[in-house]
């Protein structure tokens, strides 16, 4: 690489991870990330330790880095912001292999401005550790897919690695790989697929280990298959559901590329000086296609937009040779920079202050509720007398509770129906067990854990109170925020079957 083309990456990678290191989230910023610290110091995908298919290389990565930073959610956005780094670079790689140096810095600032990719390099989530390996793996490929044979066995080694830090990978960049190798020998394609092999097999075997064996693992992975994303896809839901999944990838395409989106609607007179090699598209469509068909037909919901940032990396390349096209056309230099400017504003007023999951104005209030509920909780009811009722919800929900007030017994409704019967997660002391009766004989009285401010949550939870009779729960303000408790005896009405028989005889009577 010349040496202009290194000063611009160094440059890179200072401003990624100066803007991510300022933004970074200080709590565990949803239900995943918290699913990903507990694993941290217990590897258990059939309790979402963290959740299935488990993610076991990037929780050792984790626990690696924990070795040095003492804090789990600190820990885990390190990677976060060294992963952003690396896709930043990787991405002004490929943009400049593809189109030359001026397309590659348009390419690596959209990205470095990028709302989503931001937002993604600042918590504790792995999408853009995703992104990182697709835009390593999608340069390795490309070399390989060029005709360099030596790029076959690095490029299925780190598609393994990938798929180890998220078993999804596999499945969307596979393709890509099979594309990759399609024109080199027998002997190297015959390498390729054993390097594969063996790099799969060297983590899999230890997280089949860890995890209690394959039977406990993929039970647990078809289960929680059947529970969320196995129930709304094209085979088994209406058409229309993959119509708004369609829509709402659009919607995401907003949130990822932010103001940049404009040079998909360039003029189609500028379409005509656009770079015309079909090897480079046909690599784009193949790079992006299977993750685009399975996100439209089979899951994706809106609050996790980060799904997407792993057929990111070439759409960025391709951003950039478009901006760097227009700013480079003769005539009206100075307001072009301009226009540059204000779109570079709209991207970090977006990140900073949008109404969206992932903005930082609402990374900051869901902290600021997090911390007055720890606090708030703790004045209403004793952790050696009250069990925490949480919700399964993205933000504030039962997790929260039980890493953050790990002295209290907190239980998850609702219920999960499992084929041996209907089981409670239960966390204590940041350790997760499934609970098939409740409350333990010392639980007096529970509290419900306070889901965030909002519409949406505040009628839920007006839905939940209605499951009690009359003056069954009672109602304490704390700093503002209002906590609902009530008897044990009571949990009958969230959890029926698993309460202990005894408390029916003390329970309050439905009128």
């Amino acid at each position: 690489m010349p040496p202009s083309r290194r000063l611009d990456c160094a440059l890179l990678v200072c401003a990624v991870a100066l803007s991510r290191f300022l933004f970074r989230s200080r709590y565990l910023y949803d239900i995943d990330s918290v699913n990903y610290a507990l694993a941290l110091d217990r590897f258990d995908p059939a309790v979402h330790q963290p959740h299935p298919p488990g993610y076991f290389l990037y929780v050792y990565l984790g626990r690696f880095v924990r070795l040095f930073i003492h804090d789990s959610n600190t820990a885990l956005v390190t990677l976060s912001i060294a992963a952003s780094c690396a896709a930043a670079v990787l991405i002004y790689c490929l943009a400049s292999g593809w189109f030359g140096r001026r397309p590659a810095i348009c390419a690596a600032l959209i990205f470095l401005f990028s709302p989503l990719g931001w937002f993604h390099g600042t918590v504790a989530l792995t999408y853009i550790i995703e992104a990182c390996f697709s835009s390593a793996i999608g340069y390795l490929c490309w070399r390989s897919f060029s005709g360099d044979s030596r790029f076959v066995v690095p490029s299925a080694i780190l598609l393994g690695v990938a798929t180890g830090c998220r078993q999804s990978t596999i499945l969307f960049l596979g393709p890509l790989w099979l594309l990759s190798i399609r024109k080199h020998s027998r002997r190297q394609i015959y390498a390729g697929f054993l390097a594969l092999a063996v790099t799969l097999i060297a983590w899999i075997s230890p997280m089949l280990r860890e995890s209690g064996g394959a039977e406990k693992y993929f039970s647990s992975l078809l289960l929680l298959w059947r529970i969320a994303p196995g129930k709304d896809t094209v085979f088994n839901s209406s058409i229309f559901m993959s119509l708004a999944r369609f829509c709402t990838i659009f919607g995401i395409t907003g949130l990822c590329f932010g103001s940049a989106t404009v040079w998909f609607l360039r003029p189609l007179r500028q379409q005509a000086t656009m770079p015309t090699d079909r090897d480079k598209k046909l690599f784009t469509w193949v790079w992006i296609g299977p993750g685009f068909l399975f996100f439209t037909f089979v899951f994706l919901k809106y609050v996790n937009s980060g799904y997407l940032l792993i057929l990111s990396p070439p759409i960025f390349a391709w951003l950039g040779v478009w901006a760097s096209d227009w700013y480079a056309d003769p005539g009206g230099r100075t307001r072009k920079a301009w226009v540059a400017a204000a779109m570079i504003t709209v991207n970090v007023a977006g990140f900073l202050y949008a109404p969206v999951y992932c903005s930082y104005r609402s990374v900051r209030e869901t902290e600021a509720e997090l911390v007055s509920v720890r606090d708030g909780l703790g004045r209403v009811a004793e952790p050696s007398e009250a069990v925490i009722v949480g919700f399964d919800s993205h933000f504030l929900g039962y997790r929260h509770a039980g890493y953050y007030l790990p002295g209290y017994v907190t239980v998850q409704f609702p219920a999960l129906n499992y084929p041996e019967g209907k089981r409670v997660f239960a966390v204590e002391n940041r350790n997760t067990t499934f609970l098939t009766v409740l409350p333990p004989d010392s639980i007096k009285t529970f509290v419900l854990f306070p889901l965030p401010a909002g519409e949406t949550y505040s009628r839920y939870l007006e839905e939940v109170r209605k499951r009690f009779p009359a003056g069954a729960l009672t109602s304490t303000v704390v700093d503002g925020r209002e906590y609902f408790t009530g008897s044990s005896t009571d949990l009958q009405f969230l959890f029926p079957g698993l309460t202990r028989p005894a408390v029916y005889t003390q329970s309050h009577s439905l009128k």
